[in-house]
């Protein structure tokens, strides 16, 4: 009896071994081709396994929807390094860095979803704030604009302030009152 709960943990165990080589066989692959170093592919697939794994937890240990963000998240990183260490994607990282705020807030649908089943607000609002931010970050990022990003905050603070106050309000808007109404 004792050997069903040993063949499952061995199972799992050569489950996440079998992945790492498989990701790692294909990152130095992947690293042997001219204009790439092996730094750079092993840096997005080391994002990739952490989402992978992330991924693993959410469906099989503990269904949690935590591990859905993470997994959703490293992996968007992770692919996204993987096409710049290739240089499929003609910008640097020092311009793109605001696409991290977008992966964020692109990471929580899932995780909403998979908490209540539907899309709620309780994650909708965060995730639409997390990708207008990163957005705008990129308009700066990019240099569209003729001023920085600290002339801005000085000059527009409280448009950052309202939008702020509209956010927590479209947050109150979506949660259900718990207490019953007053005769």
């Amino acid at each position: 009896m004792d050997r069903i709960p040993h063949r499952k943990i061995t199972a799992q165990i050569a489950f996440i071994i079998g992945l790492l080589l498989m990701f790692f066989g294909s990152a130095f692959l992947l690293g042997t081709l001219e204009g790439t170093t092996r730094f750079a592919i092993l840096r997005a697939f080391f994002f990739v396994i952490i989402g992978a794994l992330s991924a693993f937890f959410a469906i099989k240990l503990n269904k949690r929807s935590i591990y859905l963000f993470f997994a959703a998240f490293f992996l968007l990183v992770g692919f996204f390094l993987f096409l710049s260490a290739l240089h499929i994607l003609p910008f640097s990282f020092s311009q793109l860095w605001p696409l991290v705020s977008i992966f964020a807030g692109l990471a929580l649908l899932p995780a909403g979803w998979h908490r209540f089943g539907s899309f709620r607000s309780r994650y909708v609002v965060p995730s639409v704030v997390f990708v207008l931010l990163g957005c705008a970050l990129m308009v700066f990022s990019f240099r569209i604009v003729p001023f920085s990003f600290k002339h801005f905050v000085i000059s527009w603070w409280p448009l950052l302030v309202v939008l702020i106050g509209l956010t927590l309000v479209l947050l109150s808007l979506g949660t259900k009152n718990s207490s019953p109404p007053n005769p």
